[in-house]
């Protein structure tokens, strides 16, 4: 099998997020080649950069690495980055691209000596395939059947030394020998500062020649939902606006896009509201279960949960109880309702 280009397995959660997600040349382009160049998740960097140090001081591969967290945090441009770091080439797969465990023992049969192996979304690999990968991961080993029924035997290779760096939305749902083979260790990557957000817009408009000004950069950032893949893909549409009225990004400029976009000033488009909306004014509010909201908004239930709820959470607009999800006075003041409840 083939390295699969990250981009060719996009989770759906990813294609939904504001329907602007910048394509894959945009993404390669403003992805930083340095950990100076890499902005926020200090707390991740520093502790990477330990365990690749004494990694290199041991002359080891670094141990398997689980990074999780919503879409477009940096999960991917992290992997990249510990790959440079380590001089090791990156091959880049997900979970529902391996559908078979031929598919996963093809790919780890042509990992070279030190390889990277980033297998994004990483929950949607089924047990079967999983129970290969525990010996690859523990021993270096691949354990094939050959043969069926009584005259099957099991054959053993030997596999080159490599680090798994896997990457999910969805920790919950690996399970827990998969997650406790990751022997580097988990971490979580938490959504950004505006102030963060705001310096990633002003280096990607480096990048991209883009003329902006700090006001337009902030506001950009305001809308972001404290995600730098949202950021660069706003960056870009007000980019468009601006170069039509052959102008740099201003705050006005920034306004003009969002309006267009129908981007409120806390980041929310359409389908966030349309969540709120429907939690406050069919349900009371709620509680409402997950399944009953999706049905409600005629949005898949994982892409409500994976895409809109978290920054809804985040921001304070919303609560999850052990009956369902409940808007919060926020919530009606943001959409300028009168708050009924207690």
């Amino acid at each position: 099998m083939t390295d699969m280009p990250a981009d060719a397995h996009k989770e759906q959660s990813e294609e939904n997020e504001l329907n602007t997600q910048s394509g894959s040349n945009l993404d390669s382009v403003l992805r930083p080649s340095s950990w100076d160049g890499y902005i926020g998740q200090e707390s991740i960097k520093k502790n990477l950069r330990v365990l690749l140090d004494a990694a290199k001081q041991r002359e080891h591969n670094p141990e398997h690495l689980l990074f999780y967290g919503p879409p477009g945090l940096g999960k991917t441009t992290l992997s990249y980055l510990i790959a440079k770091e380590i001089g090791a080439q990156i091959k880049i797969t997900s979970g529902p691209a391996i559908e078979k465990v031929g598919d996963l023992a093809s790919i780890l049969t042509n990992l070279g000596e030190g390889d990277v192996l980033f297998i994004d979304e990483i929950h949607q690999l089924n047990k079967n395939i999983e129970e290969v990968l525990y010996p690859a991961m523990e021993n270096g080993s691949l354990d094939i059947i050959i043969g069926k029924g009584p005259s099957a035997r099991t054959v053993q290779l030997d596999l080159p030394a490599f680090t798994l760096i896997a990457a999910t939305t969805q920790i919950s749902k690996l399970s827990p020998p998969l997650r406790s083979r990751f022997s580097g260790g988990t971490f979580r990557l938490e959504f950004y500062t505006p102030e963060e957000i705001t310096k990633i817009v002003k280096n990607s408009a480096a990048v991209l020649d883009i003329q902006i000004e700090d006001t337009g950069a902030r506001a950009i950032a305001m809308r972001a939902r404290q995600t730098p893949r949202t950021a660069n893909a706003l960056l870009k549409r007000a980019r468009d606006v601006a170069q039509l009225d052959n102008t740099a990004i201003t705050t006005q400029v920034v306004d003009q896009t969002m309006d267009m976009m129908a981007i409120d000033a806390m980041g929310l488009n359409e389908m966030d509201r349309t969540v709120l909306r429907d939690i406050i004014e069919k349900f009371g509010g709620g509680p409402v279960g997950l399944s009953t909201l999706a049905a409600s908004t005629s949005e898949e239930a994982a892409t409500i949960e994976e895409v809109y709820e978290p920054y809804l959470i985040q921001l304070g607009l919303i609560q999850k109880t052990p009956r369902g999800r409940t808007a919060t006075e926020k919530a009606y003041g943001h959409l300028n309702i009168e708050f009924t409840g207690e």
